[in-house]
């Protein structure tokens, strides 16, 4: 969103943002760069996240004056999962107010937490201006979800901020040398651990691969709830040398650990669209990756090997990458996704 509101500043147009109170510190009014606008909101002390009966009625006095005072034509909402995002549409669209809404996300149609989802969405967005789609199976679910017009929704992609993923070949070549074999090929990992983000499939993949591979090693960024059963498969099979574990990474320091590996491995049940695959191509790194939802789009054919979510057909694109990888041009690939995926 930052870069998004930058772009539009750049243009002449005036940006404010409204959002939740962040990590319960900051609040009220902050002004950012360019005289962009933040107003974080407080939430009601007694709520422990985000109770959306309570939540509506707690923010929509304090939004609207936010509107007026701004003297806001359109507004923008991220997220269908937002309760907040639906409470400033309906705030915009009582003051007569054009508004867009952006979904980044697939959700289900037939279980308990979709179908509550998807009657709330018909019932909130009955009068939405434009919709946007981070990619085109993203607009198929939504369109079926919300049941609003095709015609006024859009398939718009996510950029990237390509002055902040580069690749740095010293970084991997020092990588490289650290290690003492000038074979070693370095298999990055970053994402949450969790089912959706098929752990259970890497969990599986990684003692095959190291078996079969003895020049290759994984690092792998993020935590969830499968972090307890990476660290017993390390244990088990004694894999301290190949596997580097990170934990959590804030997003400063993504670019370099992408930076260190030759291939970037997601393993995704479902995305939207993977702004992850995207990033590490930016850095220089062969994307293997599930082919499920928006994932097909995202990446030219010669930058990706695109698999079926299933640990044989995983471990034969993986194969194929580790033979491949050195032979391809990777380091040319930002210059060719920075033309394509640009704010501007």
């Amino acid at each position: 969103g930052y870069q998004l509101a930058q772009s539009l500043i750049e243009r002449g147009h005036k940006v404010s943002f409204i959002t939740n109170n962040y990590q319960g510190h900051r609040s009220g009014l902050r002004v950012m760069a360019n005289g962009m606008k933040m107003y974080y909101l407080n939430q009601l002390p007694v709520l422990q996240g985000d109770v959306a009966f309570l939540s509506f009625f707690h923010c929509l006095p304090l939004v609207k004056q936010i509107l007026v005072r701004e003297q806001i034509d359109i507004v923008h909402g991220h997220q269908s999962t937002s309760v907040l995002s639906h409470c400033v549409m309906m705030a915009a669209k009582s003051l007569g107010l054009k508004t867009v809404f952006t979904e980044h996300s697939l959700y289900s149609y037939n279980d308990f937490t979709g179908i509550h989802l998807n009657k709330l969405i018909k019932w909130s967005f009955r009068d939405l201006d434009a919709a946007i789609c981070v990619s085109h199976a993203c607009k198929d679910n939504f369109v079926l979800r919300a049941k609003v017009d095709p015609h006024q929704t859009f398939t718009i992609p996510n950029a990237v901020d390509s002055n902040r993923f580069t690749p740095d070949p010293s970084i991997r070549e020092a990588e490289i040398k650290k290690s003492g074999n000038p074979d070693t090929i370095n298999i990055v990992f970053i994402s949450r651990l969790q089912y959706r983000k098929g752990v259970d499939l890497l969990l599986e993949i990684i003692p095959k691969v190291v078996a079969q591979f003895e020049n290759v090693n994984f690092i792998i960024g993020g935590d969830g709830s499968g972090m307890a059963d990476l660290k017993a498969l390390v244990e088990k099979h004694n894999l301290y040398n190949r596997i580097e574990i990170l934990g959590g990474l804030p997003h400063t320091k993504v670019r370099d650990v992408l930076c260190r590996g030759h291939i970037f491995l997601n393993t995704s049940l479902t995305e939207s669209f993977c702004i992850a695959i995207l990033e590490a191509a930016c850095c220089g790194l062969l994307v293997v990756s599930t082919d499920v939802g928006g994932v097909p789009e995202v990446l030219p054919k010669h930058m990706a090997y695109l698999t079926k979510p299933n640990v044989k057909s995983i471990l034969r694109q993986l194969a194929r990458a580790i033979i491949n990888v050195k032979k391809l041009p990777c380091d040319t690939f930002y210059n060719e996704l920075a033309e394509i995926y640009n704010w501007r």
